[in-house]
């Protein structure tokens, strides 16, 4: 329940409690405070969200709420907003103060068009305002051109972003915004870190999108363990300090820890509370051996699942797709390599998950065909989650798949590998139901790589994942064996994953950049009014037998350089290889002399099968590498 009050009181929780008047003084400016989370608690079914926490808003304050799925970001939003109550404390806000909220999932009225949608009940204070034109050019900005269009015909993605710009329109102190990035493209989600940027009011929100965090934040809000810690720093300051928090935490509780042994054997010898000195050991004895313990946060644990892959992967021959005039993809070629990793982008529209589906054979092309080795086995994390009954239950949900499966450190049961992703005993035996989005894109994830794909294909995996479970999937991904294939508008995931991005620029073209997003930006920024020019030069390609054609579209020029893993990966591998190949020559020398015990000589040759499927990949790779040193290296003399 919203309190309207003119006093300001608690300011933030952070482990201690800080009192400020009635405002903050920041570099000689005050900040008045605008809405305060008084003593809260929240507890959903036999999961306690928040317990007694308290948070400011002030003017000025550009905030970003993080914590793993299912901690409550969504549920302190809606808090904040006035959409629901806490258990126990209050939201305390100024009588003038207005707040708008952006839903994660938006609601609309089906008998309104788009644009009415937008501006009903929106009239403006100052006359002057044109609301309607206004509308129209914020709903182009985020590609909606069908203004008088009934919602229902929207798109789940487009409808966030109409229901973006309803928010966006309204005149407010404090904005709300639960998720907002999710399905910007990337010119969007440019669009909308400028727009906050120079945003007077305050704003609270949810996102996965750290460059974004980065850019637009002065506070962190962090969700750990029912508690709310504040940090007065943008995203990459906030990981500093998040760790110097734990830092002092643990070793305040090892000091704890400490005191309590030396009293316990105090307590031990037979203490006598007689004096007041004796009765004040004994209550400091009970306060520690009854305090709440700090506990390490769990992260999500993954070791690298992955069937072997043999020499043919998935080749992809000059395919072309179009839905009526609307032309998606033109002559595209492509011949995937053993531990590639693709990223693909382009506005949202462009066919980037049609291209998705026709690598997957989901969907057939107009023209070309897509071939897959024998060994090719594939697993697709698509856009929106698959259908799950909704009664099942977790554990019942990842049986399915598998009881048991092979990872790197020997065999996991479908409960440990639930464990590890997060799910505790009391959850692997709740009904999906009762599982948040997060969570439910989590286990989703889960189940994906429980079918040990080789060929890894990625639609929007940033959606609604916790930074935390991105962080960890990013680390497994860097020793994934198999091939990485992601469509993503988070240029963080990008840049930390992908070495090679396609790029869909309109008229079905598609041209190839080296490197990760902030590459692929540099090497194409300023060239867009060039797509579409008529040229009969396909794409030149780094990589022998590969094009990345785009028809008869003038492709731009492509900058040749190494990214970072491939400098480190040229200058190690000729050691890599004399490694493999000196135990190669170890084990033959070993073969010779058990060429009579049947047994190990078995043992023997798998191991030298394995060594040798290693050198040839290695082999393959050197190859690569020095090609493309060489055409740099020309490049450079050219």
């Amino acid at each position: 329940m919203w309190y309207n009050s003119p006093k300001y009181g608690i300011l933030l929780n952070s482990g201690k409690i800080y009192f400020e008047f009635n405002a903050v003084v920041s570099e000689g400016v005050a900040e008045m405070n605008l809405l305060n989370v008084e003593k809260m608690s929240k507890s959903f079914t036999d999961r306690i969200l928040f317990d007694n926490v308290t948070l400011g808003i002030n003017e000025g304050d550009k905030i970003g709420v993080i914590g793993i799925n299912g901690t409550g970001k969504s549920t302190l939003l809606k808090m904040i907003a006035g959409l629901e109550e806490p258990d126990e404390g209050c939201v305390v806000k100024g009588k003038t103060v207005r707040v708008e909220y952006l839903a994660q999932i938006p609601v609309f009225m089906d008998n309104l068009t788009i644009l009415e949608n937008v501006i009903t009940g929106k009239k403006a204070a100052e006359e002057y305002r044109n609301l309607e034109g206004e509308a129209k050019t914020m709903l182009q900005k985020f590609g909606i051109q069908e203004y008088n269009g009934r919602v229902g015909t929207l798109s789940g993605g487009e409808k966030k972003r109409v229901a973006l710009v309803r928010t966006l329109l309204t005149p407010a102190d404090i904005l709300v915004l639960d998720e907002p990035t999710n399905h910007l493209d990337n010119e969007m989600a440019e669009w909308l870190e400028e727009y906050l940027n120079k945003y007077q009011g305050a704003f609270i929100m949810v996102t996965h999108d750290r460059y974004f965090l980065d850019k637009v934040t002065n506070k962190i809000v962090e969700i750990d363990k029912g508690k709310l810690y504040t940090y007065i720093a943008n995203y990459t300051k906030f990981l500093q300090l998040k760790t110097e928090r734990e830092d002092m935490e643990q070793a305040a509780e090892r000091k704890k820890k400490s005191l309590y042994r030396m009293d316990l054997e105090w307590m031990m010898r037979g203490a006598r509370a007689r004096s007041t000195k004796q009765k004040a050991h004994i209550q400091r004895f009970e306060e520690l051996r009854d305090r709440k313990v700090i506990e390490k946060d769990k992260t999500v644990e993954l070791n690298t699942l992955s069937a072997r892959l043999g020499k043919k992967t998935v080749e992809i021959n000059h395919i072309s797709k179009a839905y009526g005039d609307n032309l998606l993809i033109k002559d595209f070629n492509y011949i995937m390599l053993k531990k590639d990793r693709l990223g693909i982008v382009g506005p949202n529209g462009s066919g980037k998950t049609t291209l998705l589906k026709i690598i997957t054979g989901n969907l057939e092309p107009d023209e070309g065909y897509v071939e897959s080795g024998e060994t090719v086995k594939m697993g697709y994390f698509s856009q929106e989650n698959e259908y799950m009954d909704q009664n099942l239950k977790v554990i019942e949900y990842i049986r399915n798949v598998a009881e048991y499966i092979e990872t790197g450190e020997g065999s996991a049961s479908a409960s440990q590998m639930l464990e590890r992703f997060l799910f505790t005993g009391a959850m692997q035996y709740s009904l999906i139901s009762k599982l948040s989005g997060g969570e439910k894109r989590r286990l989703y994830l889960l189940k994906v790589l429980m079918e040990a794909p080789n060929i890894l294909i990625l639609d929007e995996p940033t959606n609604d994942l916790d930074i935390q479970t991105l962080t960890i999937l990013e680390d497994y991904l860097d020793s994934y064996d198999g091939i990485v294939l992601a469509v993503s508008h988070d240029r963080y995931f990008l840049d930390r994953i992908v070495s090679r991005i396609f790029a869909f620029e309109g008229n079905g073209i598609i041209s190839q950049y080296e490197g990760g997003f902030t590459d692929y930006k540099e090497a194409s920024g300023g060239k867009d009014e060039e797509v579409g020019k008529s040229s009969d030069t396909p794409v030149k390609n780094r990589d022998k037998g590969n094009a990345a054609l785009s028809g008869k579209g003038k492709p731009k020029e492509v900058k040749l350089k190494f990214t970072y893993k491939e400098q480190k990966e040229f200058d190690e591998i000729d050691d890599a290889i004399a490694g493999l190949e000196d135990s190669i020559s170890v084990l033959d020398a070993e073969m010779e002399k058990e060429a009579r015990n049947y047994s190990r000589l078995n043992e023997l040759m798998a191991q030298k099968d394995v060594l040798e499927r290693q050198l040839e990949e290695k082999m393959d790779r050197w190859m690569y590498l020095n090609d493309l040193a060489e055409q740099i290296e020309n490049a450079k003399n050219n």
